[in-house]
């Protein structure tokens, strides 16, 4: 995103923005202890909502045919840098067939987080025998304090302007419930998440700067000075909200052969000042949705080797459309696997 900034959106090439940003450590990298009264890891992890992202996504997270797996949107409490969190203590324990988990970000930007402070809650636990298989059901409360979420802003079509890198800052809440039917062959999917943005509790207020986790220095107004910006009054005028939903079915053929298909569906009421949503696309804060649909069939030849092949089909509508150039995208994907 920091070589895009300065340049036109009809002139980049790709970018996102990510928890993975290069850190000597890009996944995760803890250390703790496990005893019959739980476990407890500390340092760079997931978050317990990337977690139940792995465990519930029918596609399992992939990038190519899941939204909420490469988009971190959902994992990340609604922004995907706090999909994973460089100083963090998690807690897991298993009560018969329930379980209980929390995490707790400490430490700020200076500790190569994109938040000063994170907390969840997970309850959960399976249901076996129920209607021949066994239901896994979880429920995780986030909070995450003066989230950080980088963009380029500052250009509109026709987008011909040069764009800035700009760090959006908020305070994210959200709720996640999952659950999954699995019994023989078949395996049922479904999540759902509420996550609402509000302005930022910054406890260094009027912040002027600080480096992301992508280790490039921010501030505010200084698109003159290095093409950088601090946004700390996107959600001033009202909180936004916005929700999550998928589903789908993964069936075993063979031993050997899973067959998956899935839906997503993101929906963003209108937020913040009043705009004329006639063409919801050119205001953000507008009513918009997304919607996409997958399917992918997985051979798995060998004891370590798999081949893939399916396609994803996504479409954005309303505010969920601004600044995308095409709103629908069909990507067919193949691949071969290796697993270690």
């Amino acid at each position: 995103m920091a070589q895009n900034a300065g340049i036109p959106l009809t002139s980049q090439d790709s970018f996102a923005d990510s928890s993975r940003a290069g850190q000597f450590y890009n996944s995760v990298g803890y250390l703790g202890v496990s005893s019959p009264y739980g476990t407890l890891t500390v340092f760079r992890q997931n978050s317990l909502t990337l977690d139940a992202v792995f465990a519930y996504d029918p596609m399992g997270a992939s990038y190519a045919f899941s939204p909420i797996g490469w988009q971190g949107i959902t994992c990340g409490v609604g922004d995907t840098e706090d999909c994973r969190f460089s100083t963090s203590v998690k807690y897991r324990v298993d009560i018969g067939q329930f379980r209980v988990a929390a995490l707790w970000q400490f430490g700020g930007y200076d500790l190569n987080n994109a938040a000063t402070g994170s907390y969840q809650l997970q309850l959960g636990g399976d249901i076996p025998n129920l209607a021949g298989g066994t239901v896994s059901l979880d429920a995780i409360g986030s909070y995450v304090k003066n989230a950080v979420s980088i963009g380029l802003a500052g250009s509109t079509l026709p987008a011909v302007l040069p764009e800035v890198l700009t760090a959006t800052l908020s305070d994210n809440s959200s709720v996640m419930l999952v659950g999954k039917y699995s019994n023989g062959p078949v395996k049922l999917f479904g999540g759902y998440e509420f996550i609402r943005y509000a302005p930022p509790s910054n406890p260094f207020a009027p912040l002027t700067g600080f480096i992301d986790i992508g280790g490039d220095f921010v501030c505010a107004g200084c698109a003159a000075v290095n093409n950088t910006n601090i946004n700390n009054t996107a959600f001033n005028a009202g909180d936004k909200l916005f929700h999550v939903f998928w589903t789908g079915v993964k069936y075993a053929v063979t031993d050997n052969l899973d067959v998956i298909g899935a839906y997503y569906h993101y929906d963003q009421p209108h937020f913040g000042a009043p705009v004329n949503c006639a063409d919801a696309a050119a205001f953000a804060n507008c009513h918009g949705t997304f919607d996409a649909v997958s399917f992918v069939a997985d051979w798995q030849f060998a004891k370590k080797f798999d081949a893939y092949a399916g396609l994803m089909f996504s479409q954005v509508n309303g505010g969920l459309a601004n600044g995308f150039l095409h709103r629908n995208t069909i990507d067919p994907t193949v691949g071969l696997r290796f697993r270690f």
